[in-house]
């Protein structure tokens, strides 16, 4: 055996002297199928992809905390699953939208914004991507306040680990003309990137989401700045918004693609999480037809091996809602179970995994419906043109459109639609109350959306979480404390944004949601 090694070895010594060991050295150690640069198209898909998250466990943020601040989905179970329910911090959940959006997002976006702002054959895509940062950004400052926007997500191109944090004001300064000028910067006769996986590089649908998103920005600004809002508002609606559903900035799944809230609800905390008290007896009192389309019940059911389909319903008059302020040992006495008709904790109804949360059911970032529901409040206000009642109306109806887009299962006959606004014509005398609570309704599944609203505009008008060991000093959370990481990593300039912003607790106010 030696011997033959030996010879093998003098074989291919003498061949390397003949022809040379370097001969197509190069050729041969490249892997032809391993990229070293991506195209900034399919970058900034995955930019797109990673806003809903990269597994179940990204949802968690919605699930304990945006969900249950505004009352709509809520869980008895503390520990892992503590934040909204007890109106504590759970240091666990309250860092993933941060984590996700700087970690993910944002590293994406800000790197197709970076390849792209010189290169006159891709500005379309340059301004697609300046959207899609200002949307990435605002989830963020509404959720934290104070937090790194220009020099963020740069560590890679401008070797900027230590970010600075930017106040709020001057965050949606930015943002507002960065929308401008990119929404006008779109033009249809320039290169189209039909790889783009949101709307195909329809360049007239990225200018209604991106007007749509600029008057969304504007109105966040009602309370602290209302001449800043208005300008906006008017460049929107100058503009063009969306115009019907078709123009909704929606992301679609597929069997193989899920629905992140969808999979972690249909697996891990399948018998966790149930739809709240208030959104389920404001459905069931204005018989809204939504709630069909939105709830199930597993009625009688004393455990998660009984929540079968021999026991769903989904008819409206049996839907009862989780009461606010119970963990699961008090939810399961005696007496609330009496009180509220049920047999156990498990038998309170949940959202429906067959409709609004199967595995493929899409989710959207911004729709016609909110879109003529904030013209509606900007009409009120004085500060665009056209009928409140108008707008209004034409908000809900596409909401109520819109279930179709789940499933077909969960689509509104147009009779019911129509029985709906006839029965809730919009009362000029609470209007913002009805506007901006059929808004908490028709985004529903949204969190941070819903979050924003809530605290921008006060409706609809929830009653505290009762829950007896609160950790606020409020009735509601306001913001998430930054990461426990970003003050490892970033101590200085995290002191600095709660020296001008306030304690980081979930007590204190962002720049724009003033008393």
């Amino acid at each position: 055996m030696k011997t033959k090694t030996n010879y093998l070895f003098g074989l291919l010594t003498s061949l390397c002297l003949l022809t040379g060991c370097d001969d197509k050295f190069d050729e041969i150690n490249t892997n032809k199928v391993d990229p070293t640069t991506l195209a900034p198209s399919f970058v900034m898909n995955k930019a797109i992809i990673d806003a809903t998250y990269l597994d179940g466990f990204g949802t968690l943020q919605m699930l304990c905390y945006e969900f249950g601040i505004v009352q709509q989905i809520i869980t008895p179970y503390g520990s892992s699953l503590a934040g909204a329910n007890y109106n504590q911090n759970n240091v666990s959940n309250t860092p993933l939208v941060w984590q996700n959006f700087y970690r993910n997002v944002l590293k994406q976006i800000v790197d197709v914004v970076d390849k792209t702002k010189d290169d006159p054959n891709r500005t379309n895509l340059y301004n697609m991507a300046r959207i899609w940062k200002a949307y990435s950004f605002m989830i963020l400052t509404d959720t934290y306040g104070d937090i790194p926007y220009t020099e963020a997500a740069k560590g890679y191109i401008s070797e900027i680990t230590s970010p600075k944090y930017d106040s709020q004001q001057a965050i949606y300064a930015d943002l507002l003309k960065e929308l401008d000028e990119a929404s006008a910067g779109l033009d249809a006769t320039k290169t189209v990137e039909s790889t783009d996986i949101l709307y195909g590089g329809n360049i007239a649908k990225w200018k209604r989401f991106g007007y749509s998103l600029m008057l969304r920005a504007g109105m966040r600004l009602t309370k602290v700045d209302p001449a800043t809002a208005r300008t906006y508002v008017t460049k929107a609606v100058t503009g063009g918004v969306m115009q019907s559903n078709d123009d909704n900035a929606v992301m679609r799944h597929t069997a193989l693609y899920n629905n992140w809230i969808a999979n972690h609800l249909q697996a891990r905390e399948k018998t966790n999480f149930y739809l709240a008290a208030p959104f389920v007896n404001y459905l069931k009192a204005n018989n809204d037809p939504r709630l069909r389309s939105i709830a199930v019940r597993y009625v009688g059911a004393k455990g998660g091996p009984e929540q079968v389909a021999a026991r769903a319903s989904t008819d409206p008059s049996v839907q009862v809602g989780m009461p606010m302020g119970y963990d699961n040992v008090t939810v399961s006495t005696p007496a609330v179970l009496a009180q509220y008709g049920v047999a156990s904790l498990w038998d309170f109804s949940q959202v429906n995994l067959n409709t609004v949360l199967k595995l493929d059911a899409p989710e959207f970032h911004v729709t016609h419906a909110q879109t003529q529901l904030l013209l509606a409040e900007a009409a009120q206000r004085g500060w665009t043109t056209g009928t409140v009642a108008d707008y209004f109306t034409k908000g809900v109806r596409a909401n109520l459109e819109q279930m179709a887009a789940y499933d077909p299962s969960a689509a509104i006959p147009e009779a019911a639609i129509q029985a709906y606004l006839t029965a809730h014509p919009l009362d000029p005398a609470k209007a913002l109350e009805q506007i901006n609570t059929q808004y908490w309704v028709a985004s529903f599944l949204n969190g941070p959306e819903l979050f924003a609203n809530f605290r921008r505009s006060g409706f609809p008008a929830l009653t505290k979480n009762p829950y007896p060991a609160s950790e606020i000093t409020e009735d509601f959370i306001r913001r998430m404390p930054y990461p426990d990481s970003e003050t490892v990593v970033n101590q200085q300039n995290v002191n600095e944004a709660i020296t001008r912003q306030g304690g980081n607790t979930l007590s204190t106010r962002v720049w724009w949601d003033k008393k």
